[in-house]
Formats: C-alpha cells, structure tokens, sequence
C-alpha cells in the first residue's frame, strides 16, 4: 500500500520537515508546480537504535527517489537511488501535479520496526525547496560579478605593470642619453686640451730653436 503525505504550501525558502516510514512502504508528496520551476531536495534517513535510545543515521539504508507528471500519464522525470544522506533535484517542464515519492530499503536487516511501534521502522527528514531559480540565478550572477571584478582587477594591475614598465623605459633612455652627452662632452675636452698642449709645444719648440740659433751667432 502506497502512503500519501501531501506537501502544504511550500515557498521558495527552503522548509524542513520529518516523518516516519514503514518499512519499504513509499511515501509520496504530491505538488502543483509552475512550468521552469527548479526543486532542490536535501534528506537523511535515521534508524531507531534501542542502545543509544536515539535516532542515528545507518549507512545500510538507501532511499530510491522517483519524480513523476501525474498530468501526463505518470511520466516519470527523476529516478533516483540514493545512500541514507543525499540530495536531488529536478525542473519541471510543464506546469501540473507532481508526485514525488520516496522508497527506502535496507541492507543492515530483513524486518524492520513497523510505523506503529513506538519509535517507528524509519526517520526520514527532507529539506525542500520549490522555486530556487532565481536564488541560483541571483548566486550565478554575483558569481560572476565577482569574476568580472577580478578581471577588471587583473586589468588594472595589468595596466600599472605596462605604465610601470614604459617609465622604466623613458628613465633608460634618458640615463642613456646623459650618458651619451657626458661621455661627448668627455671627449670634446679631451680633443681641445690635447689641442692646447700640441700648440704649447709647437709654440715651445719654436722658442727655443729661436734661442739657439741666437746664441751661436753670438
């Protein structure tokens, strides 16, 4: 026998809630959905442990999960296995019911407690939320708002490393050119003092051969 538990009005804030399942009975939620709506389903299973006098999470269990159109002859649109903890999700392409259910099944052992014990065969507590398009739309979009700034940062690190690099150039090239001039003015002064000193020795020598010839005559 299939049991059926259906959803009350659900928002697009995400809404927690717990129950208890019989065994491999399925429990089924049933929900109208707007067409494009995006549902994001987080649950976890517990098991009754009589030791601890608590609910604990066995790793034995697993949960099938089946999404179907009830408007469209049960067309199934997510079928899912999955461990105790997990999540799924799913977008509705057209507008109309939809059932989605939950199986669970386990390996640790053949019988479990039944629902009508005192603690029940098992816990299940699912976190759904119906309408999230626009939260990841809104995430998506601040997402690449911050890549855009850091492009817009890298850029303009880019930029200053450019700037940087064509100052360093503009203060080569003007030490280059100082350089240059020094190195010809250098020069320059060499020529003319070696120029004064060739013309002191001319002026020297003919001096001197002046007062030779002087002093023979005489």
């Amino acid at each position: 026998m299939r049991a059926v538990f259906p959803l009350l009005m659900l928002s697009s804030v995400a809404q927690a809630l717990y129950f208890f399942m019989d065994g491999s009975t399925s429990k089924c939620f049933f929900e109208e959905l707007p067409k494009d709506t995006l549902v994001v389903g987080h649950y976890h299973a517990e098991e009754w442990d009589d030791n601890r006098r608590s609910w604990s999470r066995e790793d034995g269990v697993n949960i099938f999960i089946s999404v179907d159109e009830t408007f469209d002859n049960d067309h199934r649109v997510v079928s899912q296995r999955g461990s105790s903890q997990g999540r799924f999700t799913f977008s509705a392409a057209d507008a109309g019911e939809h059932k989605i259910c939950f199986t669970p099944t386990s390996a640790s052992r053949s019988n479990w407690l039944s629902a009508l014990q005192p603690h029940g065969g098992l816990k299940l507590t699912l976190d759904l939320a119906i309408g999230e398009t626009s939260e990841i739309e809104s995430t998506d979009k601040n997402k690449l708002q911050d890549i855009s700034q850091r492009v817009k940062d890298l850029n303009s690190r880019l930029q200053d490393i450019r700037r940087e690099q064509i100052f360093q150039r503009e203060r080569e090239a003007e030490f280059r050119d100082q350089s240059e001039s020094t190195n010809s003015r250098v020069v320059r002064w060499m020529v003319i003092q070696l120029v004064v000193l060739g013309a002191t020795c001319a002026w020297q020598l003919s001096h001197l051969r002046s007062f030779f010839i002087k002093q023979k005559l005489t």
